[in-house]
């Protein structure tokens, strides 16, 4: 059977920590995990057919990447699906870009071209579901990467072709999780067992962990009321001493909610952020319905990599505990990404 569009990848459940290693039957692989876009690639698997681009939710934007579409015309064999994630590059800030990633996928084909020379896509490669028009699902993984790796050698993949990092080394994995993810665009591991086969739409089998570090910030809004609070807006204060918006938490549990709200205040006039409306997720048009409190508690909290240009978390954080032993003041900084300035 020849695959063809739409094809339900298969994803991964989020874990915190890296699974533990088990027995010698059950060996695992390691790769590095990248803050893009997923997406699958077609080549023609027949006559009058050309090269496809699917998103995660099916959806098709060969439209808005002529470039990586000439590239596969160019350098792949017909035949062939990828997964993997698509990424953009940004000259002017010397880094990968989730931002310019966004731009480039909303583009209209008559604007991409154009668009593409300044934020030009690169595709890492994970997966290879068929080969040869050959459907590849029923593989364990270890095969499936062997012809990975063979296509690559075979065909002197090069950009926008990248292979995807894997080692089955844990203390390589760890220190993927640990060192790399201070690397522009990559935010984590996936563990994949090396006998699975590749399921679209099951997320059991495979394991995403993103880097999570701790730190701190000012609470300056929360949801709820200030009795029941829901969640916390936080922000920090940049070098001219206005307080920025940093990122949302997820709900807190009933027993944080409580202590959290022992210590609010209600904010009076002149808060930084009045009238300033909040988006209910990362990138979304609805918003939040919010309560400005004093700027003056400290949270301690949980946050993964991913950070936008802008200096905001795009992932929900998660409160650990107010750090009454510290001020506003003790909070690091406000700190856009390199290329951005604090407007």
């Amino acid at each position: 059977m020849v695959l063809r569009p739409p094809v339900e990848p298969m994803l991964a459940q989020a874990a915190e920590v890296i699974p533990p290693v088990r027995p010698l039957t059950s060996k695992v692989a390691y790769e590095q995990k990248y803050d893009g876009y997923r997406v699958l690639v077609f080549t023609p698997a027949g006559p009058g057919e050309g090269v496809l681009l699917q998103t995660r939710r099916g959806a098709p934007v060969q439209g808005a990447f002529p470039d990586l579409v000439a590239a596969a015309e160019a350098q792949l064999p017909a035949g062939l699906v990828l997964d993997g994630e698509l990424l953009v590059w940004d000259a002017g800030a010397g880094a990968l870009s989730f931002e310019g990633l966004q731009r480039r996928a909303a583009a209209h084909p008559r604007g991409a071209p154009a668009l593409a020379k300044r934020l030009p896509a690169f595709f890492v490669a994970f997966g290879v579901l068929q080969l040869d028009g050959r459907e590849l699902l029923d593989l364990p993984y270890v095969e499936r990467r062997a012809r990975l790796e063979a296509l690559f050698a075979d065909h002197a993949l090069t950009a926008p072709w990248t292979l995807c990092p894997m080692t089955t080394d844990p203390a390589q994995g760890r220190e993927w999780l640990q060192s790399w993810t201070d690397v522009s665009g990559v935010e984590g591991i996936v563990v994949k067992p090396q006998t699975s086969r590749y399921m679209p739409g099951h997320r059991e089998a495979w394991t995403k962990v993103r880097r999570r570090d701790t730190t701190e910030a000012i609470i300056g809004a929360i949801t709820g009321t200030l009795t029941r609070t829901q969640l916390l807006i936080l922000g920090r204060h940049d070098h001219t001493g206005r307080l920025r918006a940093v990122g949302r938490t997820v709900p807190l549990r009933t027993e944080a909610a409580r202590l959290v709200a022992e210590h609010l205040t209600a904010a009076g006039p002149g808060h930084p952020w009045e009238g300033v409306p909040f988006a209910a997720t990362w990138g979304s048009r609805d918003v939040l319905d919010v309560r400005l409190v004093r700027p003056e508690l400290v949270a301690e909290i949980s946050a993964d990599h991913p950070i936008d240009r802008g200096g905001v978390w795009r992932h929900p954080l998660r409160f650990k505990r107010l750090r009454l032993d510290l001020i506003a003041g003790d909070v690091p900084r406000f700190a856009a990404a390199p290329g951005t300035t604090a407007g």
